[in-house]
This record gives structure tokens, C-alpha cells and sequence, in this order.
């Protein structure tokens, strides 16, 4: 009964999802529903697979100076890797949660230097933290509310001086003596002189203008200067006077006027009392988050001595009352009852039926985090794909701890399954090794810097186990898709059962013909591609200014050179009726064949160098250029379309000595004419 009832300040467990470990948090509020159901109002704690790694790593080293400072005893890696599931990161995050998703108490406490770290791992359900995450900002801090505990934070004490020994030390470097209560004066010339301070307040906050409108009446002076600021003053003065009156009320009263001494309380506005409440409200006794949010213009000290004035006041009471008649209206307790419902990740038993609930995984799987192969329940785990499962112990250390109990590469799959970006995917370097774009020479180079040469060397019992296992390991399918890990500890243990029960009789292997290396040289050298012989002669000078000025002359006019009929020829022209068309060669109009030239200020992409194909020379024979020659137009370019495939060659007229058929010439241009061609019927 004690166990299922859940009060406020408890830490308890919460599941949001039947797969993903429990949610740690603490009940701040329990507050009933309109219709009847409980919800929890809870202080966010986060684990460290909430955070990023960069923060990991920053947690990782206030780890590591924790442990040098408090001289913590040594551990074992696996210690190691539990006891990063027992760390939690407070924060002041703020959620509400139904009830009915809790699943359990912990305890959860802020690390000191005095607790040993082994300590946490032979206790169940027991967390700590020193760090604070804050979701919004992604940043850790430390904890504020640390308790100073141990030999650096304790007060030494002398030694005792023996009878008839003096003290040497400089005692006005040590202390400053405030009060002497050896005084020559007595209890009644002192209570005499503390009247008279007072007196001289109230007079003081008469002449001051500020003080006259915060305490407009004669009662609210009074009161003001009753405080322990004019008390603390006055009796500073008798001090510094020797204890002599006449002097002490000399001073109080200077040739400016009377002194006037003001306390927090005092100094603070209206306005500036009412930021404190909701700032008080909210972040509670956090001065250093109230000055920076609320008061900024107020100095920590100031923040500090209002809230203990603020205390005094019937503000503070009234603040009191009306949160304890807030906390009799809502819930103290709430009882859960125990949550006895399967978990849909558990594995029915064999003889169900296949696909429900994790049914149908293979025989022979063993447990992810202690590689047993016995339990009497398991519970699948990780990708689907992988088909991992876990043991009844390890899924309950897994729901609570958010971790595995030995470190495995597949605790980092399950954590990144539900983001975006595949692990199948290839890094922007191996991206660019795998292009045809890249030249050999860049590839090579990043191969060498962004990669690393392994060798993977296989044992006998990895190939028999290929041959063994071959329904469990799935090579095709594997081959296809290469991203995708394979569960090796599955095919072991398959292997492992299936391996007495074999064969005896060794396996046929069909050997390989190779042949040797210097016919593989030969054929390669003779498929070497041939290299272009550069024409010598004499380089035809080019007078850049003459090609300058017609490119330009070209432009202004917007025509081109057969458009506006060079040499006073016009472009032949065929009308039909009165309309008038560009005759062209290819059956289509000049007009349309056109392209309208880019502007003026436009530039030309620049190819980079690195990203061009590899050069590759093409050298053409006579037999060649007579052949697309031999090509009609429409063939020639079918065939531009689709190089991949063969050409068909049909036998037509035979060739010219010089490589030209003897096919009829082409019939030329019709002339142009003034006159419409009249088609008779």
C-alpha cells in the first residue's frame, strides 16, 4: 500500500512509450480534473542520452575532476559505463503528466564530495546529479544549492594558549571590535542615548523630501526610525566616542544636519517590492536568477537583506496563509495502483501466431546486454530490422536506467533510429570517391585523407559459419544492402548449435581458373587507348581586334550575319500568299531555329577542373568517316540519342574513292520569288 502512494516531492518513474526507458521526475502538484482524472505537475530531469554530445563530453570531464578531488577508488569499465546511467541532470523545466503513467519511486540526490561513486551502483532505483541542464539555452551548469562539505571547507582551530601565555597574532588584522560590553557606561545612559538616536531619525526623515511622501504621517517616521539600522547606528557611535555621550551626540547631529539612516526596506520602491514577490514566486530563493531576470539595477547584497526584512512584514504573512489554504485544496497523495498490462515489445512463445507482438523472431538469439541465451521472457529491442532482443532482467535495467548493462555499438543504433538521416548513408568524402566525376588523382587523395586501410581477415569459423547459417545471414539480401548491420552474436550462436550436427563430408569447391599476370598485362596494354598526334606547323595569327569588333558590330545590330544578307544578298525567302517564312536546310524555319543570345552582363559558369570526367580520345579510321557518311541525318542523330545502342548499317551505295557516296545531290533551295505559288485544284 505504502509502496503505490505517491506524495508531492517524491521521484518516480513515468512511461511515455513502451519501448524507450522510463522518464525520471519530481511531483511538484497533484491536481484533479474536471473529469475526475489526476494529473501530476513534475520537475524535468533528463539522462544522458537526452543531451547532445558535445554536452556528454563536458559532463564527462566534470566527472573525471570529481573524481581526482574526492579521490574515489578505482573502477572497472563496465562500473564505468553503469554509473553514467545513474547520473541526471536537474532542470527547471516544468511538464504535466496523467498519474496513471507512473511506474515506480526512486531517489534521486545531489552529489557530494563526501559519497563514493560505487555506492549508487549497489542500490536499486538510486540516481544523483550535479549538473543543471537548461533545454532551451543547451547549456550545463552547476548545481547553486552545492553543500560545502569536507577538510577544505572547515575552520581551523588554533592551539590552545597555555596559562601565562600571550597571544602574538596582530588582532587588528584578525577582528575589528564593534562593542565593548566592559563599558564605563551604564544599561540606563545607554537605553537614554538609543531614544535620543531614534528622535533625531524622525526628525531627519521630517527634512527629507523622499522620505516625507513614502511615510507621509508622524507614526510611519517613527516606526522607520525605530528600526535596527538607527539602533546599529547609535551604538557604532558610542564606539567610536570612547563611550563618551556628549561626543556621541555631537556627532549625530553634524553641521549638514541630523544623520539619517535608511535600511533595504526603507530604499526599495512599491513597485520594486512587487517585482521581488513574482520573482520570488518563481524562481524562489535563486538571488542571482532574481537580480538578472527581475532587478537588475539592485545588487546581490541589497536582493539578499530585503528578502530577510521582506519576512518581517505582514506581506510575508499574508503570502503564507493564502499558500497553505492553496495546499489544503489540492491533493497531498494519490495512490497509483501497480501496472500489470503486457508490454507490446514482448516476445509470445512459440506456436502463436506469427507477427504479433514480436512473434515470429529466429531460434537461437541471445540477450544484447549479457548474451545469455536462457530467460523465461524476452522482449524485443532495437531496429526491427536487426531483430535484437533482451532478457526479463536486462529489459527491466534497460526501462529504468536507460542503458545496457556491458557497452555495445547497438546502444547507439536504438538511440539514433527515430532521427532523419539514415546510418546507410555516405559521407560527403566518400561521396565524391564514388563519383565519375572525380579524377583518379583526387580520389586518391581523398582516399589518403579521409580514410583509413583495413583489412578484414576472416577466421575459419566466420566461413563456415557463411555456409552453415546461410538462412540466418541472408547473403543476397546482405550484398544488397550493404548499409544494414548484421547481428553477428545471432549467427554465433546459430553456428554454434548447428555445427555438430553437420556434415562430416567436406564441401565442394569449384576451383578457379586464373591466368597469369603477364597475359592480363598483354590484354591490357593492347585495350590502352591511343594518344592524339598534335599537327605541327606554323600558328595562324589572329588579330584580336578585328574579332572583338565583329562580335560587337554583331551584337548592336541583333541580327545575324545570314539573317541581314551579307555581300548584298538577301536569305532566301518562300512566300505563300502573303506571309513569308526563312527557308532552312533542316525543314524547319530560321526563326524558330534561333536562340535568343544572353544578356550583356551575364557570366559563364567556370567548370572546375577536379569535377571533369576523365579525358577520353576517340580516333576515327577512314572505314569509320566513311560510314557516318554512309548515315542519313535522322539516323545519325537517333543514334547521338542512345550511344548505348548498336548501329545497323543498311548496305546502300557504294563509296566514293575520296570517301563520299555516289548518292544523287540534294535538289537545291527553291529561288526565291515575288510572286504567289497558286495551287490549282
Amino acid at each position: 500500500m505504502a509502496a503505490n502512494m505517491y506524495r508531492v516531492g517524491d521521484y518516480v518513474y513515468f512511461e511515455n512509450s513502451s519501448s524507450n526507458p522510463y522518464l525520471v521526475r519530481r511531483i511538484e502538484e497533484l491536481n484533479k480534473t474536471a473529469n475526475g482524472n489526476v494529473e501530476a505537475k513534475v520537475v524535468c530531469l533528463f539522462r544522458r542520452r537526452d543531451i547532445s554530445s558535445s554536452l556528454n563530453s563536458l559532463a564527462d570531464s566534470n566527472a573525471r575532476e570529481f573524481e581526482e578531488e574526492s579521490k574515489q577508488p578505482p573502477m572497472t569499465e563496465q562500473q564505468r559505463h553503469q554509473l553514467k546511467h545513474r547520473e541526471l541532470f536537474l532542470s527547471r523545466q516544468f511538464e504535466s503528466l496523467p498519474a496513471t503513467h507512473i511506474r515506480g519511486k526512486c531517489s534521486v540526490t545531489l552529489l557530494n564530495e563526501t559519497d563514493i561513486l560505487g555506492q549508487y551502483l549497489e542500490k536499486e532505483d538510486c540516481f544523483f546529479y550535479s549538473l543543471v541542464f537548461d533545454p532551451v539555452q543547451k547549456t550545463l551548469l552547476a548545481d547553486q544549492g552545492e553543500i560545502r562539505v569536507g577538510c577544505k571547507y572547515q575552520a581551523e582551530i588554533p592551539e590552545r594558549l597555555a596559562e601565562g601565555e600571550s597571544d602574538n597574532r596582530n588582532q587588528q588584522k584578525m577582528e575589528m571590535k564593534v562593542w565593548d560590553p566592559d563599558n564605563p557606561l551604564t544599561d540606563r545612559q545607554i537605553d537614554q542615548f538609543l531614544v535620543v538616536a531614534r528622535a533625531v531619525g524622525t526628525f531627519a526623515r521630517a527634512l527629507d523630501c523622499s522620505s516625507s511622501i513614502r511615510q507621509p504621517s508622524l507614526h510611519m517616521s517613527a516606526a522607520a526610525a525605530s528600526r535596527d539600522i538607527t539602533l546599529f547606528h547609535a551604538m557604532d557611535t558610542l564606539q567610536r566616542n570612547g563611550y563618551d555621550l556628549a561626543r556621541a551626540m555631537a556627532t549625530l547631529v553634524p553641521q549638514g544636519g541630523p544623520v539619517l539612516c535608511r535600511d533595504e526596506m526603507e530604499e526599495w520602491s512599491a513597485s520594486e517590492a512587487m517585482l521581488f514577490e513574482e520573482a520570488l514566486e518563481k524562481y524562489g530563493k535563486d538571488f542571482n536568477d532574481i537580480r538578472q531576470d527581475f532587478l537588475p539595477w539592485k545588487s546581490l547584497a541589497s536582493i539578499v537583506q530585503f528578502y530577510y526584512m521582506w519576512k518581517t512584514t505582514d506581506r510575508y504573512i499574508q503570502q503564507k496563509r493564502l499558500k497553505a489554504a492553496e495546499a489544503d485544496s489540492k491533493l497531498k497523495q494519490v495512490y497509483i495502483p501497480t501496472y500489470t498490462k503486457p508490454n507490446p515489445n514482448q516476445i509470445i512463445s512459440v506456436g502463436s501466431k506469427p507477427g504479433v507482438n514480436g512473434a515470429g523472431f529466429q531460434k537461437g538469439l541471445s540477450c544484447e546486454s549479457c548474451h545469455t541465451s536462457q530467460s523465461p521472457q524476452w522482449y524485443a529491442w532495437g531496429p526491427p530490422n536487426m531483430q535484437c532482443r533482451l532478457c526479463a532482467s536486462c529489459w527491466i535495467y534497460w526501462k529504468k536506467y536507460g542503458g545496457l548493462k556491458t557497452p555495445t555499438q547497438l546502444e547507439g543504433v536504438t538511440r539514433s533510429a527515430s532521427e532523419p538521416h539514415s546510418r546507410g548513408h555516405l559521407s560527403r568524402p566518400e561521396a565524391q570517391s564514388l563519383s565519375p566525376y572525380t579524377t583518379s588523382a583526387s580520389r586518391a587523395k581523398l582516399l589518403a585523407k579521409n580514410r583509413q586501410t583495413f583489412l578484414l581477415q576472416t577466421t575459419r569459423l566466420t566461413r563456415l559459419s557463411r555456409r552453415l547459417c546461410r538462412d540466418v545471414l541472408q547473403p543476397r539480401r546482405a550484398a544488397r544492402r550493404p548499409y544494414a548491420p548484421i547481428n553477428a552474436n545471432a549467427i554465433k550462436a546459430e553456428c554454434s548449435i548447428r555445427l555438430p550436427k553437420a556434415a562430416k563430408a567436406p564441401l565442394k569447391i569449384h576451383p578457379l581458373t586464373r591466368l597469369p599476370l603477364a597475359a592480363i598485362v598483354k590484354e591490357l596494354a593492347a585495350q590502352a587507348p591511343l594518344k592524339p598526334k598534335t599537327p605541327r606547323g606554323t600558328k595562324t595569327p589572329i588579330n584580336r581586334n578585328q574579332l572583338s569588333q565583329s562580335r560587337g558590330l554583331a551584337g548592336l545590330g541583333g541580327k545575324r550575319g545570314y539573317e541581314a544578307g551579307g555581300d548584298g544578298h538577301r536569305a532566301p525567302r518562300m512566300r505563300v500568299g502573303t506571309a513569308a517564312l526563312p527557308f532552312s536546310a533542316n525543314g524547319r524555319p530560321l526563326a524558330a531555329a534561333l536562340r535568343p543570345a544572353p544578356p550583356p552582363g551575364t557570366k559563364r559558369q567556370k567548370l572546375n577542373p577536379a569535377d571533369a570526367p576523365n579525358p577520353v580520345v576517340f580516333v576515327a579510321t577512314k572505314d569509320t568517316r566513311a560510314l557516318r557518311k554512309a548515315l542519313t541525318h535522322l539516323e545519325l542523330r537517333r543514334a547521338a540519342r542512345r550511344p548505348n545502342l548498336p548501329l545497323k548499317v543498311k548496305p546502300g551505295l557504294p563509296l566514293r574513292p575520296g570517301g563520299g557516296s555516289l548518292a544523287p545531290p540534294a535538289p537545291p533551295h527553291p529561288a526565291s520569288t515575288s510572286e504567289p505559288i497558286v495551287l490549282e485544284d
